[in-house]
């Protein structure tokens, strides 16, 4: 059975922009993905770009950070 995906090409732009902005040296949080890109799951983005290319799969860092409202949120950058 083949696994088809409707929003394949959806994905495929975001992982693009996405990667574009961390190799910018960017760091983005969830709302920063959703705001910019309108991506409401920046998580299995940053999978998809993890696994798309050997060279980013340890270089893709993420931390907890605490918002000024006092809310965590995980923030995704590349390590240097």
């Amino acid at each position: 059975m083949e696994n088809i995906n409707p929003n394949e090409k959806t994905s495929q732009t975001q992982n693009g922009k996405i990667l574009k902005a961390l190799l910018n040296g960017e760091r983005l949080t969830q709302l920063d993905a959703y705001t910019r890109f309108n991506c409401t799951r920046l998580g299995a983005r940053i999978y998809d770009i993890k696994n798309m290319n050997e060279e980013y799969k340890n270089k893709v860092v993420d931390r907890w950070v605490v918002l000024p409202s006092g809310k965590r949120v995980k923030e995704y950058r590349l390590e240097a």
